[in-house]
């Protein structure tokens, strides 16, 4: 089989497919402010975004394919391991203090803006999104959803993943009682700095409230694509999944 044929699983922005040290995407009229972003903060510093390679002739993005380990669901056991929470919020904290968002506030973004536009935000830090390798994080992958936000709107969505901020029958996330997973939220909250647990749940909270509108609304659309997803019963999970952080947290 030609490797352009091989798909690669673990996104959801469509499908991407790989060719030796090459992954092609479905590009957007934003991809080129993204990649634009990515070169910011790779010059910057940051080596855990990956190298782009420009748009095809047959406008496809190119991008860096990044050895290593993509957990997808189930997670793996060592998903959950708290030097790797530790090293989300302080890679993700490196990245929100590259100054960049002057630059790139007024672009196309995907997601459009969140204002304040703080920081320029991942928009989609999760397991599935990050490359690893013994634990610790390689790359952070698939940032089509990158815009201008308040540093909050990554924090709160990288916690739910991360941490896991899920109800305790969510198959999708970590099996634990109440008093570990607010240990974890003070050790993301305290690793990333200057936010406070109260602060990282009230934009997870958010983030739950947009991502249930958003998913709902796109099917409404015709999007076929999150209409499966809402079939498979992923909305009413994280519907369980907000209800259960308003409770027990507000």
């Amino acid at each position: 089989m030609n490797e352009m044929h091989k798909s690669l699983s673990g996104g959801h922005s469509g499908k991407v497919f790989r060719n030796g040290n090459r992954v092609f995407k479905e590009a957007g009229s934003w991809t080129p402010n993204v990649h634009s972003l990515m070169e910011a903060l790779r010059n910057a510093g940051i080596e855990y975004v990956p190298k782009n390679y420009g748009i095809n002739s047959e406008g496809l993005e190119v991008l860096e394919f990044v050895i290593g380990e993509v957990p997808v669901y189930p997670f793996p056991e060592w998903v959950w391991k708290d030097d790797l929470l530790i090293d989300v919020a302080r890679k993700m904290r490196k990245f929100h203090d590259v100054d960049v968002v002057a630059e790139f506030r007024d672009r196309e973004w995907r997601s459009g803006k969140i204002s304040p536009a703080e920081v320029m935000c991942h928009g989609d830090i999760a397991p599935y999104n990050t490359v690893c390798n013994g634990g610790q994080i390689v790359s952070f992958i698939d940032w089509d959803y990158a815009l201008p936000a308040p540093r909050g709107w990554d924090l709160g969505y990288a916690a739910y993943r991360w941490i896991s901020l899920t109800h305790p029958s969510n198959r999708d996330g970590r099996k634990q009682d109440l008093d570990e997973q607010k240990r974890r939220l003070e050790l993301f909250a305290f690793s990333y700095g200057d936010f406070s647990s109260a602060e990282v749940i009230w934009w997870a909270i958010r983030r739950l409230e947009e991502l249930i509108v958003h998913s709902r609304s796109e099917a409404l659309l015709g999007n076929v694509n999150m209409q499966a997803t809402i079939d498979a019963g992923h909305v009413a999970l994280y519907e369980k999944d907000l209800q259960w952080l308003q409770e027990v947290y507000l």
